[in-house]
């Protein structure tokens, strides 16, 4: 329990803090002591009751994601960014962020940047860590999101368009991927055949809906049209979206 406080109390302060912290070389963020991927992630991956597949990690894209992160590898986001080349869970329907791969060619600075910071060193309004095949998106709050809740993840849904607080923090994130109620979480977001759909494309795609999920004609998912595009063409139409329907009635 004391582990698990230290690493979100850590994870909290990276993020928040981040501005204000001294650029650290690589060989700082490589933790060979107690390293978080060996002394309880691979235990989790083992026992998880979510199909979790470990994407393979190159060297040396793990070494530039790390420093580019900045978290150490003794924390679970340090871990999964250096030796994943990121992590898809159920089949491809949630993926968090590592360090990139051919299938999941995305790491998680790289992704965040000119979405969440513009510089390397700069502090993030909040930080992206995962995202799901529907344009739902995943990110550490760091002020941004919320006033409150600072360290939690907020989970923005492309049926509804606002940013939610799950009260989770990275590393609870984490177990509830490996082994939370995902068809809960996601109840209404199903259809038939979801699984034959979603395996033909890869983790820097998403599914486009038509009807838009967030209108009343597109709640119903099963008979929306759906085609895959660029996961980031889906960042930025959820985003406009709720310029439009959620701000503009503000």
């Amino acid at each position: 329990m004391k582990r698990v406080l230290f690493l979100i109390n850590y994870l909290v302060i990276v993020i928040c803090m981040n501005a204000q912290t001294p650029i650290r070389q690589l060989n700082e963020l490589i933790n060979t002591k107690e390293p978080a991927w060996t002394d309880f992630l691979q235990t989790w991956i083992k026992e998880a009751k979510n199909q979790v597949e470990v994407l393979p990690k190159d060297k040396k894209r793990a070494d530039s994601a790390l420093y580019y992160a900045q978290v150490t590898t003794r924390s679970p986001m340090g871990a999964i960014v250096y030796e994943t080349g990121g992590i898809l869970i159920d089949h491809g329907w949630i993926r968090i962020l590592g360090s990139g791969s051919k299938k999941f060619d995305r790491d998680l600075m790289g992704w965040n940047k000119n979405k969440t910071y513009e510089t390397f060193g700069q502090q993030p309004s909040h930080l992206l860590i995962a995202d799901d095949v529907l344009g739902g998106f995943f990110s550490i709050n760091a002020g941004a999101l919320a006033k409150e809740n600072l360290g939690k993840v907020f989970y923005f849904s492309p049926d509804n368009l606002t940013w939610e607080c799950t009260n989770l923090s990275y590393t609870e994130f984490i177990q509830f991927c490996f082994s939370g109620d995902i068809k809960k979480f996601y109840s209404n977001l199903y259809w038939a055949g979801w699984e034959k759909e979603i395996k033909s494309i890869n983790g820097n795609q998403g599914i486009s809906c038509y009807p838009f999920l967030c209108t009343v004609e597109g709640k119903d998912i099963s008979k929306d049209s759906r085609k895959p595009v660029p996961i980031e063409e889906l960042w930025f139409l959820h985003n406009d979206l709720r310029k439009k329907f959620i701000l503009g009635q503000q």
